[in-house]
């Protein structure tokens, strides 16, 4: 398909352009005959205005390949994952878009047991049926919803002893997006368990046209609103999430944005404290400081490619306790290795604590140790001639090099990644380096000037 919207991992393109309902429809019934073979399956959708209508396509094409649709409404991608395995359902079916433009919608697909699809994995099958539409099932599928949140609070619950958690202050950004009524379960279950922890929230409510932006807390330009309302609370911690709220973005009680991978290093060391000598999976982005603290947890720490059906498959694999990208994905083999983004403010909550520390406290060594430069994105006519000129400058300077996820070269005390983005046409860059800050911000110039070309 000319201007396909099947990516690497996922479904993502443009409403009413190459994302219609017929395409909707026609990946629905692919998915049921091709995946499912007539079981049922988990559906639901995030607050776009686009997305109830697509969602009513797409779980037309799903009965009509003889598939029953549970219809769970409106949520996050990871109560689809949950649902999906709680229910023991054939696949789930995410509507979302997830932080792209306004103008854009997606689909994230699950087989059974929340296990993801991926192009080698059944969604290149469903791509050519779109094209070659199968024959309708004799008998159709049924559409009921069914509500599995109440489940879903306890199993994200059961993270943590929500007793045991000091009183503490949490200011909540939901950004408009789908977060707001699932937290508001999570946090009226932790009121009922005797945790006295207080929440301020921000930008709660869904609402399709985005009045404060699209949800994407990554983007610089949409972090302030976080830090100021932080300050303005006196909060101990701040949480932001994307518009289906499979990640979470933190900022410090100084209204400080804390970058992910010194999440990933955090998690996968609480991670280790509950299970020793376990695995830990991470992306290839931004890995120095990931692998010291898991050599020094005694756990095995193991790269894998960046995106969300490849670090599944590795913690499978591995049977890993915990995986983490600096995107802020974090996934957990107790929740059927996938991410959440609900799961890690609790347990970030848990070490504030059980060890009396502030976040800030939590990460600075951290931060010092091993300064990076933050992902830069670069929107470049000719992405390949780009890494290319790159790699010809620093390729033959390196002491190790990687290529199993864009280029990552590896120098004395500082490495960098430069590759290109599974969901967006942008090259994205990060410079890490082991204690030397000057020397990631001299390299993020340098090698951002040979980027540009």
């Amino acid at each position: 398909m000319t201007n396909s919207p099947f990516k690497a991992y996922d479904v993502r393109g443009q409403v009413d352009q190459n994302l219609t309902s017929d395409l909707m429809y026609a990946i629905g019934l692919g998915f049921a005959v091709e995946i499912v073979q007539g079981a049922a399956v988990v559906m639901g959708w995030d607050g776009r205005e686009s997305s109830p209508r697509l969602a009513d396509a797409l779980a037309d094409g799903l009965m009509a390949g003889g598939s029953d649709v549970l219809d769970i409404g409106l949520c996050g991608t990871e109560e689809v994952y949950f649902a999906t395995d709680h229910l023991g359902a054939g696949g789930g079916l995410m509507v979302t878009a997830s932080h792209n433009p306004l103008g854009d919608n997606g689909l994230k697909l699950v087989g059974r047991g929340a296990r993801p699809l991926s192009r080698d994995s059944g969604l290149a099958r469903i791509e050519a049926l779109c094209a070659a539409p199968p024959a309708t099932a004799k008998t159709l599928g049924r559409r009921r919803p069914v509500s599995p949140r109440a489940a879903y609070v306890t199993k994200v619950l059961s993270f943590i002893d929500p007793p045991a958690l000091a009183p503490l202050t949490l200011l909540v950004n939901a950004g408009n997006g789908a977060a707001g009524p699932t937290f508001d379960a999570i946090a009226d279950a932790l009121a009922s368990m005797g945790s006295p922890v207080q929440f301020r929230r921000l930008f709660h409510a869904p609402d399709p046209s985005f009045p404060n932006g699209i949800p994407n807390p990554l983007l610089p330009e949409n972090q302030p609103a976080t830090a100021q309302a932080v300050v303005q609370h006196q909060a101990d911690m701040g949480v932001a999430w994307d518009g289906d709220f499979d990640r979470c973005f933190f900022f410090d009680a100084q209204g400080q944005f804390i970058d992910g991978v010194y999440l990933v290093g955090l998690l996968a060391q609480a991670a280790l404290a509950r299970a020793p000598g376990e695995s830990i999976v991470y992306d290839p982005r931004a890995v120095l400081n990931t692998r010291d603290l898991v050599a020094r947890a005694g756990g095995r720490a193991i790269m894998a490619k960046t995106g969300h059906s490849y670090m599944k498959a590795a913690m499978r694999a591995e049977n890993a306790v915990y995986g983490g990208e600096m995107s802020a994905h974090h996934y957990f083999r107790d929740f059927m290795f996938c991410d959440s983004g609900m799961i890690p403010w609790l347990l970030v909550l848990n070490e504030m604590s059980r060890t009396g520390k502030s976040l800030q406290d939590l990460v600075a060594a951290r931060v010092a140790a091993f300064p990076v430069s933050g992902e830069r994105n670069f929107r470049i006519e000719e992405p390949d001639a780009s890494i290319a000129r790159v790699e010809a400058a620093y390729a033959p300077k390196a002491v190790h090099r990687d290529g199993s996820d864009g280029l990552s070269l590896e120098f004395a005390n500082w490495r960098f990644n430069l590759r290109r983005s599974n969901t967006e046409a942008l090259v994205r860059l990060n410079v890490e380096s082991g204690g030397d800050p000057a020397r990631v911000t001299a390299e993020v110039q340098a090698i951002s000037a040979l980027v540009r070309g």
